[in-house]
């Protein structure tokens, strides 16, 4: 045996991926998106219609406020497959507060029947 090969150590290797050789291939599959029920993907599906349209109106404390409860509501959706009962309190909340801007925006009023409003 030579003298001059390489040595190779491997430490611990769970939820890693890798590949070794010249034309070798790694496929990772982990991080999956997490499976949302239909209940979810119609909330995520208002919330991102409602930050589109929010985008669209002037501006105020309120709208940036419930702007980043929906990008929050958003990203929990994305990351988890659900939105927390305290998340969906959050965004009855602020909704309630934005009566006017339920009566101006269909998209609105949509998160706010799916929040239970």
């Amino acid at each position: 045996m030579a003298t001059d090969e390489p040595n190779v150590n491997f430490g611990n290797v769970s939820h890693s991926t890798f590949a070794v050789g010249s034309h070798a291939q790694a496929v990772s599959h982990h991080g999956t998106a997490p499976q949302r029920d239909e209940a979810a993907e119609e909330l995520l599906k208002a919330v991102r219609e409602l930050r589109a349209d929010l985008a669209r109106v002037r501006g105020t404390d309120q709208t940036a406020a419930l702007d980043a409860a929906l990008a929050d509501t958003e990203d929990e959706i994305t990351r988890t497959g659900q939105a927390a009962p305290t998340r969906r309190e959050r965004l009855r909340e602020l909704l309630a507060d934005s009566q006017a801007l339920l009566t101006v925006l269909a998209s609105a009023g949509a998160v706010a029947g799916l929040v239970g409003l």
